[in-house]
């Protein structure tokens, strides 16, 4: 992982994760608007239109300048093709951060979650200095489980019934790794 502050890009094997542009926006509410994404995750709307785009990602450049939070597009490092999104909050009064991501699903099993993710942990720690780093996904989603298995997050608990969603509820299961 090579981070560049400047640029505020990070640099993996495959890919390169950098803050979204107004650009993405086209490109961001074609992957998302997909429903096997928006069952999968806590806080995106489906149908998802342009301006949800937009207004998502107007705030990503104040929010990492003011160390609120640090939200990149995951993309391929020699195309440039948009995979995903993958977000770090910035809690400074515990020095800790929830990581959250979204993959493309025309994208999943190919690694490149894991991978951001792997990134992202190492940007938490050691360029960020947090203490902690934890992440939450519904239990009804276990191939979010096994990312953050990958990182070497332990298993710290369930959230029985925690949120509704669609009329059900789902729990959600938090990991976290201390550095």
């Amino acid at each position: 992982m090579v981070y560049d502050n400047q640029n505020k890009t990070i640099t993996t094997k495959r890919l390169e994760l950098r803050l979204f542009q107004k650009s993405d926006a086209v490109a961001v509410t074609k992957l998302c608007d997909n429903y096997n994404i928006y069952k999968n995750t806590l806080y995106l709307p489906y149908p998802y239109a342009i301006d949800d785009a937009v207004s998502w990602i107007e705030h990503h450049l104040d929010n990492f300048n003011a160390n609120k939070s640090y939200e990149f597009a995951i993309t391929d490092r020699e195309s440039g093709e948009l995979y995903g999104a993958i977000a770090l909050s910035n809690n400074q009064t515990f020095y800790h951060g929830e990581i959250a991501y979204w993959i493309g699903e025309e994208f999943w099993g190919n690694g490149y979650a894991t991978e951001a993710a792997q990134a992202i942990l190492q940007f938490a720690f050691d360029e960020k200095k947090y203490h902690k780093v934890f992440a939450r996904y519904f239990h009804s989603n276990p191939a979010s489980g096994r990312v953050l298995q990958k990182l070497g997050m332990k298993k710290e608990g369930i959230l029985m019934d925690h949120v509704r969603k669609e009329n059900r509820y789902e729990d959600l299961v938090y990991y976290g790794i201390i550095n």
